[in-house]
C-alpha cells in the first residue's frame, strides 16, 4: 500500500485532519518546472490569486510560435501543498500541447488526477485560470 502521513487511510495520507491522495503528496514534496522564464515575445504568464485563502500562482508557458505548441512551462506558487500539487501538475499536462487544446484543460482534469478533497478544489480552479490567462497573456503579446 503507498500510503504516507501519520496515518494509514487508502491511497492518502492525513494532515491536520483532511484526507489527501499520494498524488498531490508527490506534486507537492517534488514540485515540476518550479521557476520563471525570463520576459520574452513566445511567454505567456498568468498571475492569479485566492483572496479567501490567500494562494497566489504565477504560471508562465514558452510556445513555440510557428507550430503554436507549448515547448515549457514553468510556475511559482505560495500557498498550500493542493495549489502547489495543482500548479506542477498543470505545467506539466501543458508541455507538447496546443494552444487550443491547452485552452480546454479544466479544473476537474487537475483535480481528477491529483484527487483532491472538496475543500481543496479551488486550488485546481486556479490552475486552470492560471492556464487561461497565461494563454491570453501570450496572445495579447502576439497581437491576436
Amino acid at each position: 500500500m503507498d500510503v504516507i502521513g501519520k496515518k494509514t487511510v487508502g491511497d492518502g495520507f492525513e494532515k491536520a485532519g483532511q484526507l489527501y491522495h499520494k498524488n498531490v503528496f508527490d506534486h507537492y514534496q517534488n514540485p515540476r518546472n518550479v521557476g520563471s522564464f525570463e520576459t520574452e515575445e513566445n511567454v505567456g504568464t498568468g498571475l492569479v490569486g485566492a483572496p479567501a485563502c490567500g494562494d497566489v500562482m504565477k504560471l508562465q508557458i514558452k510556445v513555440d510560435p510557428n507550430k503554436n505548441r507549448i515547448e515549457d512551462a514553468r510556475f511559482k506558487t505560495f500557498g498550500c501543498g493542493s495549489a502547489i500539487a495543482s500548479s506542477s501538475f498543470a505545467t506539466e499536462l501543458l508541455k507538447g500541447k496546443t494552444l487550443e487544446d491547452a485552452v480546454k484543460i479544466k479544473n476537474t482534469q487537475i483535480a481528477g488526477e491529483l484527487r483532491l478533497p472538496p475543500v481543496k478544489l479551488h486550488c485546481s480552479v486556479l490552475a486552470e485560470e492560471a492556464i487561461k490567462e497565461a494563454i491570453k497573456d501570450y496572445h495579447s503579446k502576439m497581437g491576436k
